[in-house]
């Protein structure tokens, strides 16, 4: 049955995130996704002449593979998908689950391999390609959200097709005020972070890649980071639910990791030797946006948010940083959070989740959403 949403968000990822042009070819790969959004996409793709092409997953199935897989056959998957990858101009990813701990009992050394050998694919995606991805809406997810069904079926579409051209001002501010900043000071409970951005530029988020959207971001010199932060939103990294990840730093790497899994968490730092260095630093500001749901998706771009991400750096805005791991880890400043700052070069520019100079003003929710926002209550 058609779901003129459906139709919606997939005009959303094909004509402004991944702009397909006549002629050109892209790669649909959908994991538990409707049949019918799958065909609501490749409708898209065919109304701006474009030549779909489709891969489709299964989290349990994956699951199993990843059960049993070795380094030839995840040497040959990799050399499948990027030789696929290499024939697309724009990709598109659709990724549901019914259990957002499926991978959970899968050893940790089977992922570990996995995402190693994948990686050459991946950043053939990341950098070679126009690229979105998001998440389909389960009961899974409400249940995260700690929303119904429906309600959260609501705010996923509500979210999805928000007019990111009305961030645009603020963002491109935003972005001009990163490029020439050195130093970056984040304080808040549990947290006194100190790092230099100078050099790495940064980069708006605003539909493109992600959906939902709504971030500017950049990377930390990697040896400059100091000092420690305590994430007080959830995460989840191979199957396993993280929470009160505590970081320490000095010269830029991890020297103490702890949570509620705390020998979990140093495994996956102990990838590899990029795997305790940060490859990003970023500030969220979706409006909508407003509570963890342990989908990194969303909750990297939560209003009042920023995240820190050990591991790999992107090859634009990025510190050369190379790892298999790359972890967004969020932090929400927000009062009802229990607040926080962030200075740029000795000077305020975010305050308990909200930002502080004139020019970066039209971030702040009550501008974004033209009404004024309860960001404590909201749901």
């Amino acid at each position: 049955m058609s779901d003129s949403r459906y139709d919606s968000l997939a005009r959303v990822l094909t004509a402004h995130s991944t702009k397909l042009k006549a002629g050109e070819r892209v790669l649909i790969d959908v994991s538990d996704t409707p049949e019918e959004f799958v065909i609501a996409l490749i409708r898209a793709a065919r109304v701006a002449k474009a030549e779909p092409h489709l891969v489709m997953h299964s989290g349990r199935i994956s699951r199993e593979l990843a059960m049993g897989v070795t380094g030839p056959q995840a040497e040959t998957m990799a050399s499948i998908d990027l030789a696929r990858l290499k024939k697309m101009q724009a990709y598109i990813a659709v990724r549901g689950s019914q259990n957002i701990s499926e991978m959970a009992d899968v050893p940790q050394s089977q992922l570990a391999l996995l995402s190693a050998k994948l990686r050459p694919a991946l950043d053939y995606r990341i950098n070679k390609t126009r690229w979105v991805v998001l998440r389909w809406p389960t009961p899974s997810m409400a249940q995260q959200a700690q929303m119904s069904t429906e309600a959260f079926a609501e705010f996923f579409f509500r979210v999805c097709t928000l007019d990111y051209a009305a961030m645009m001002p603020g963002m491109k501010a935003l972005k001009a005020l990163m490029d020439k900043t050195d130093r970056v000071e984040i304080k808040g409970p549990g947290t006194d972070l100190r790092f230099s951005i100078k050099g790495i530029g940064s980069v708006i988020c605003g539909g493109e890649h992600n959906i939902p959207d709504g971030e500017v971001f950049s990377c930390p010199v990697k040896n400059s980071v100091e000092g420690y932060v305590t994430f007080n939103a959830p995460t989840l990294n191979r199957g396993i639910a993280f929470d009160n990840v505590r970081l320490e730093f000095s010269k830029g790497k991890v020297i103490k990791a702890t949570a509620n899994h705390t020998k979990a968490l140093n495994e996956i730092l102990d990838t590899d030797a990029g795997a305790r260095f940060i490859g990003e630093f970023s500030l969220g500001f979706n409006p909508h946006i407003l509570h963890p749901m342990r989908d990194i998706l969303f909750d990297e771009k939560i209003a009042g948010s920023f995240h820190f991400t050990p591991g790999q750096a992107y090859d634009v805005a990025g510190n050369g940083n190379k790892s298999a791991v790359h972890w967004d880890m969020v932090c929400i400043q927000r009062k009802d959070y229990g607040g926080g700052e962030v200075w740029f070069d000795g000077k305020l520019i975010r305050k308990d989740g909200l930002f502080v100079p004139p020019a970066l003003q039209a971030l702040n929710p009550e501008r974004l959403l033209g009404k004024k926002a309860s960001l404590a209550k909201e749901r």
